[in-house]
């Protein structure tokens, strides 16, 4: 028997996400990452929307974007960290994807940067800084736009976090558990959705540095869209090492 189409009414979508299967993550994780989505999603059938406009939603990572922040905002700050303003090693990104955002991110990050088109950038400190860095201040100039790996990165050494750019893998760096739910609950957000509507993730890289060209909108996102396979990576990689 065919699945039936998630876009169909919200029994239909509620049920694809209890059925949708994300392989490679812990089950644990997996499925606490589906007891947020399915809340999210039931919150939302109880304030009237239909199973179309929630999975617009999922599709763009609303979902997961609002548990993220939601689980950040209460979770319990500690001393033990060694980050302050300036300090920036932490917005130097690795490899050339630098970092994975959801579509609603990347257009608040877009809208944010487009205003200062052609301002000198981050990576006039370092060439793999992230652009949306001020070179002078080595202070984010989007900071309230911030995706949630931003947010969620920290590290008990800073020292740690300079050695890490040239490879090295001191412990002291890493990623606060909600970003673990963030990519787990986008995954089961695409897996519910598969063959119904499209869930893409970006390159916070290249969106920022598509915004300070002057790109518009839509041809950043074009340019910065992932590979299905990249989001599966990442969230494989986060939950291996937290």
């Amino acid at each position: 028997m065919s699945r039936a189409d998630p876009l169909n009414g919200t029994d239909a979508l509620r049920k694809s996400i209890l059925s949708a299967r994300v392989a490679g993550s812990p089950p644990d994780l997996v499925e606490r990452a589906r007891r947020i989505l399915v809340a999210y999603v039931d919150a939302a059938i109880g304030q009237g929307r239909s199973a179309r406009q929630i999975a617009g939603e999922m599709s763009s990572g609303v979902p997961a974007l609002t548990a993220a922040r939601v689980a950040l905002d209460a979770t319990e700050p500690t001393n033990d960290l060694d980050c302050k303003s300036g300090c920036a090693f932490c917005c130097i990104l690795a490899g050339e994807d630098g970092a994975v955002i959801t579509s609603a991110e990347a257009r608040v990050l877009h809208t944010a940067l487009y205003p200062i088109a052609g301002d000198p950038d981050g990576r006039d400190w370092h060439p793999r800084a992230c652009p949306a860095l001020d070179p002078e201040t080595r202070t984010c100039r989007t900071y309230a736009a911030r995706p949630v790996i931003c947010r969620s990165y920290v590290s008990t050494d800073a020292g740690a976090c300079e050695a890490a750019v040239g490879g090295s893998t001191e412990e002291g760096p890493g990623v606060l558990g909600p970003h673990v739910d963030y990519l787990l609950v986008q995954a089961l957000s695409r897996a519910a959705l598969k063959g119904s509507a499209k869930v893409s993730t970006f390159s916070l890289a290249q969106i920022a540095a598509g915004a300070l060209a002057g790109n518009d909108l839509e041809e950043t996102l074009a340019t910065a869209r992932h590979r299905p396979r990249t989001l599966d990576d990442e969230r494989k990689r986060i939950a291996k090492h937290r």
